[in-house]
């Protein structure tokens, strides 16, 4: 069965063409090429954001050996992860991300649901990064870090990306490009300052297991994974621009490899670094600034080991990191709720999807995700909390898609982009990592996630049953994809019961 061609397509544009084969006019700007789609990814996932924000929280679960083992075990298997939805994006190129292939491969209600996750995650992923933007730009702007000054610090950061992405996608693609260089050279110049010019630990110390939290080690280390885990979150930004990049059948899923596979390499020199440089744990831990506040472990950290000013300044690095990796969270953000609201999927969606005439941005969307995540800051009033539910959230909705895609065949054939025979391979070992973090980031002291998700997940239930089930329809073209793939199964089936009976007889 084949879906007629939006007859607005462009017709001379081959990505265009198709766009319009699934139905959707090309309305978004295509102009980004294949580095900045892995820089979007890339900067969302942010070394200097994940592992230096929640270092502390990290450390302080599981010591030098925390970083030593539990950053290549969250990278290797985060990597599971993303070959699969690699492989997805390459077959279903659209900004819908995971809310087109799970409504593709199991209908309306699998993609309303991996949406509303996707949304959750993306939201309180922006939250939580702009608020650790905020905590790290208080001490460079001389603002106490009270309660009060770091919201007004918070607001002004999301207003500052709100503005940017608001005028269009070519100075996002700029920023992001740029990200890459400052989140690379920032990680050269850390490494290289605490090599050269910090007294070091010996070797040894960095296998170091220590628990300073008061439960038992184990346990405390697989809750410190939470630190890698929020960092290597995100890599599905690369899929949410699909439909602003050239020829994204090839270099969306590269895109979206490529920025785990660096982020991996790069993060895990960083941390090595600074473990190395810690000349005191206690002091690293619970430093704080001249009004009693606390001041965070990697500045504590950069501080004692080369100076005040050497601090500040690797610190602003670091603060600029945060900053793009937010701007990129809201562009990967307002292009979800775009698609979704694009499908009737969300109350008012005629506002949620208009685009700029002149910018060519879904305006509304960009403005609502920066409020939405304000909001979520406050109701959760607590940094760790908001990453578990950003990070159960993402992976929730990056396994739904994943999870049909190993019970369903044949839309592989429509990835240039593909694992072969590997596929429903990497698709199991995803899914079995996905449900270890799911049980670990909601248990305690991470219940709060726990029961919001619980909340979240009666929320939603209510909604689709009194509003979706029946407003709702999904995208058109992902409804006569599984008909056709359906219609597929049919017949290998009928073809073998055929042969079954033939060979009895």
């Amino acid at each position: 069965m084949t879906i007629p061609l939006d007859p607005k397509c462009n017709p001379s544009d081959p990505d265009a063409r198709e766009l319009g084969k699934l139905g959707y006019v090309q309305e978004l700007f295509r102009t980004m090429g294949g580095f900045s789609n892995f820089a979007i990814s890339f900067s969302i996932i942010s070394i200097l954001t994940g592992a230096v924000t929640l270092f502390g929280y990290g450390f302080e679960m599981g010591g030098p050996l925390q970083m030593t083992l539990g950053w290549p075990i969250v990278a290797c298997f985060s990597l599971v992860v993303a070959l699969g939805m690699a492989e997805l994006s390459s077959a279903f190129p659209t900004s819908g991300a995971m809310y087109h292939w799970a409504a593709a491969l199991g209908g309306k209600g699998w993609g309303w649901s991996a949406a509303c996750f996707n949304l959750v995650a993306l939201i309180t992923a922006l939250a939580g990064i702009d608020y650790g933007c905020a905590l790290f730009l208080g001490p460079l702007l001389g603002v106490t870090s009270s309660t009060s000054h770091l919201l007004w610090l918070y607001a002004a950061v999301l207003f500052s990306h709100a503005l940017i992405n608001h005028f269009g996608i070519r100075w996002v693609a700029f920023l992001n490009d740029a990200s890459v260089t400052i989140h690379l050279a920032g990680v050269i110049v850390v490494v290289g300052a605490l090599t050269l010019f910090a007294p070091h630990q010996p070797a040894h110390f960095v296998w170091q297991a220590i628990n300073s939290n008061g439960r038992p080690y184990g346990w405390a280390f697989i809750l410190g994974l939470l630190q890698a885990q929020w960092t290597f979150t995100g890599f599905d930004g690369s899929a949410h621009v699909a439909e602003e990049t050239h020829d994204p059948r090839r270099r969306v899923p590269w895109g979206i490899v490529l920025s785990v596979g660096v982020s991996a390499v790069a993060g895990y020199l960083l941390l090595l670094a600074l473990v190395l440089a810690i000349r005191d744990v206690n002091q690293a831990l619970h430093s704080v600034d001249s009004a009693g506040q606390p001041v965070p472990a990697v500045i504590a950290i950069l501080s004692h080991a080369l100076g005040d000013r050497a601090g500040v300044a690797l610190s602003a690095i670091a603060t600029l990191a945060m900053w793009f990796c937010g701007l990129s969270c809201v562009t990967s953000c307002s292009r979800a709720i775009y698609a979704f609201a694009r499908d009737n999927g969300l109350p008012l969606s005629s506002l949620w999807k208009r685009v700029s005439s002149r910018h060519g941005t879904p305006d509304a969307a960009i403005w609502s995700t920066v409020l939405l995540a304000f909001g979520a800051l406050i109701y959760s009033g607590a940094y760790s909390v908001v990453t578990s539910i950003s990070v159960v959230t993402f992976y929730i909705s990056y396994l739904i898609p994943i999870y049909l895609g190993t019970r369903t065949p044949g839309w592989q054939k429509d990835a240039v982009w593909h694992l072969s025979k590997y596929s429903r391979l990497v698709g199991y070992v995803g899914l079995l990592w996905g449900l270890f973090i799911f049980v670990v980031l909601i248990l305690p002291p991470n219940e709060l996630a726990g029961k919001t998700l619980a909340a979240l997940l009666l929320v939603l239930w209510l909604l689709y049953f009194a509003r979706a089930r029946y407003q709702y329809d999904g995208p058109a073209w992902a409804k006569a994809y599984l008909d056709r793939v359906k219609s597929a199964q049919t017949k290998v089936a009928t073809t073998v019961d055929s042969s079954h009976t033939l060979r009895d007889i």
